[in-house]
């Protein structure tokens, strides 16, 4: 990747112009045996979209907060790149009474209702299936992005300096993100063309490098495994054959 890379999606643009065909994100779902695999094209794709809905629809600015209360899935990794793309601070597990706007999964719309402001709902079914019936109060981010536009560009740049990122009480700016996932891609044995497997969550630091920003700062590509507890050694053994794992931190 770039060296002058400063914010997370710098990173993702140096991986669209280095090769857009390779796989980026693998997500698997152990509980109901989904698997997705996103291309850097394909996953850049949702992040515009994405992004454009934020920026345009929820009409979020820099320095806004959002409150994501999202698992480890492919989708919480699209609205953390949606994120720095705007320049919105991405509050993992935040709390949605004091954040501007709130995303949540279908296992936290109690919680996010609490939010006051813009409110998006992700019934996190397999290919990014809409609810059945629309939660009352939030947006179906199913029914709302696919409209949205495939190229982005930010009303405003985005400062490398301003705050990016909220994870288990711990805040930082977008250089400092980056900076942090370069080290821990070091650290991970990470480099270009590694294929790293995680079952960690999204709650931590840990998790969202290990889960998402490592693999992309090295020039790898991550499989994200969700409910990786039920698939047992055996079935780890396979997954890591068949998805030619270099690299673990389950």
């Amino acid at each position: 990747m770039n060296a002058s890379d400063r914010t997370p999606a710098d990173l993702l643009r140096s991986a669209l112009a280095a090769d857009p065909a390779r796989p980026l994100v693998t997500f698997y779902d152990d509980a109901t045996g989904e698997r997705v695999e996103l291309s850097v094209a394909t996953f850049a794709n949702w992040v515009a979209k994405t992004a454009n809905l934020l920026q345009g629809d929820l009409a979020a600015e820099p320095g806004d907060r959002l409150a994501l209360l999202l698992p480890a899935h492919w989708q919480s990794a699209v609205w953390l790149l949606a994120c720095s793309s705007v320049g919105v601070v991405a509050d993992v597990q935040g709390d949605p009474a004091s954040a501007d706007l709130v995303v949540s999964g279908p296992d936290s719309l109690d919680r996010a209702r609490a939010c006051r402001g813009e409110r998006v709902a992700l019934a996190l079914r397999p290919l990014g299936g809409r609810f059945p019936q629309p939660p009352e109060g939030f947006a179906d981010y199913a029914v709302e992005v696919p409209g949205q536009g495939d190229r982005f560009a930010p009303y405003a740049p985005v400062d490398p300096a301003a705050p990016a990122l909220a994870v288990g009480g711990e805040g930082m700016t977008a250089e400092q993100l980056v900076a942090r996932a370069r080290e821990d891609a070091t650290a991970l044995g990470l480099g270009p063309g590694s294929r790293l497997l995680t079952g960690r969550t999204y709650d931590t630091w840990e998790g969202l490098s290990a889960g998402l920003f490592a693999p992309l700062a090295a020039g790898g590509s991550v499989v994200l495994c969700r409910h990786l507890d039920q698939l047992g050694e055996d079935g780890l053994a396979k997954r890591a054959e068949s998805e030619r794992i270099t690299n673990t931190a389950v």
